[in-house]
């Protein structure tokens, strides 16, 4: 039994949620968006809430059930009040600057890297070494986040490199001193 596909998902305002055929769209204040979902769960669509019911007690139905559940929360989410990811750029001399809506990242490599994100996602500059960016899309900002940290990974030694704010990367200890 999926504890998660059982819980009912609230509406907020201006959020709605129509089926049709095999595709889910829900509609927000900050956009649209579209999922496809398979034939094994179905969606009781009620005035402020909606259930998200299995076909079946099937193994791969018992799984879809969960999936398309936190799939559907994540529309609402994003479509109401949209995700965000930051990173933190650490290290002598790197650094990122807008430049039109691509960002320009300083990353001690011999050229610089110019980034530039698909046409859904926000990317902003606070600061030098500060980069958010959001969107209504839960994976498409995730992806662009990692592709993003992908150009310079934080390095163990000394830190160097892009994270992510709330990550903690585990440093080794370097070479000790000759004896």
């Amino acid at each position: 039994m999926s504890r998660i596909g059982n819980k009912p998902l609230h509406l907020p305002k201006g959020v709605t949620v129509s089926v049709e055929e095999n595709l889910l769209k829900v509609k927000g204040a900050k956009g649209e968006l579209v999922q496809d979902f398979r034939p094994e769960v179905s969606f009781e669509i009620g005035e402020q809430e909606i259930v998200v019911k299995r076909k079946n007690d099937s193994i791969v139905a018992k799984s879809m059930h969960g999936l398309y559940r936190k799939l559907l929360e994540n529309m609402i989410t994003g479509v109401s009040t949209g995700f965000n990811k930051s990173l933190v750029i650490n290290g002598v001399g790197y650094r990122a600057e807008m430049k039109g809506k691509n960002i320009v990242f300083s990353l001690g490599y011999s050229t610089l890297i110019e980034y530039q994100g698909p046409e859904d996602i926000t990317l902003s500059c606070e600061g030098n070494n500060k980069v958010v960016v959001s969107g209504i899309g839960k994976s498409a900002v995730g992806q662009v986040a990692a592709e993003i940290r992908n150009l310079r990974p934080p390095e163990p030694y000394k830190g160097k490199g892009i994270r992510y704010e709330n990550e903690t990367v585990k440093r080794k200890v370097g070479k000790s001193g000759a004896k």
